[in-house]
């Protein structure tokens, strides 16, 4: 394996497991601040803070979810068939454009939890699509946009004479 790679890649520091013995604590230290890479013979071990490794695993899944959705859509924009029973088969109610402004959508939601390990974004952001792909798909809804509208112009109050008395 590339340490050298490895370090620009992740920003980690490289050490010996005959370092680590020496100085434990300074170790320690460093993996505060960021990845320690740990080697040993030909093996390679990584030093984080436990919620560093949490985060990382919460983007690995989200990345799981950004591909499918991205791979699903780029299907649909081709013309392929999506099974209803597909998990993101709500995403064959959008045309070309909308499924276009999704991904769009969805990439730079993944670029801020990726940077910030804020992942609640993209979840939110794909709810609010599974939303408005279930609003879309409506027919209760379609009937409700497509009525004609029974509203009637309200008039400007007039004003109230409080002097004015009532006449039996």
């Amino acid at each position: 394996m590339d340490y050298c790679a490895a370090a620009s890649i992740f920003s980690d520091q490289l050490i010996s497991a005959t370092e680590l013995n020496r100085q434990p604590g300074r170790v320690l230290d460093w993996a505060l601040e960021h990845p320690v890479t740990i080697t040993r013979n030909d093996q390679a071990f990584a030093l984080l803070r436990r919620e560093q490794m949490a985060n990382l695993v919460r983007i690995s899944a989200q990345a799981e979810t950004v591909v499918e959705i991205i791979s699903v859509a780029y299907q649909l924009r081709i013309g392929e068939k999506i099974d209803l029973e597909h998990p993101y088969g709500w995403l064959k109610v959008f045309d070309t454009e909308e499924l276009t402004e999704l991904v769009a959508e969805i990439v730079d939601a993944f670029r801020h939890c990726s940077a910030t390990g804020d992942v609640e974004i993209l979840d939110a952001l794909i709810h609010e699509w599974q939303e408005s792909a279930s609003a879309n798909s409506s027919s209760a809804l379609a009937e409700a946009f497509g009525a004609e509208a029974d509203e009637v112009p309200l008039t400007p109050p007039t004003a109230f004479d409080s002097t004015a008395q009532t006449v039996n």
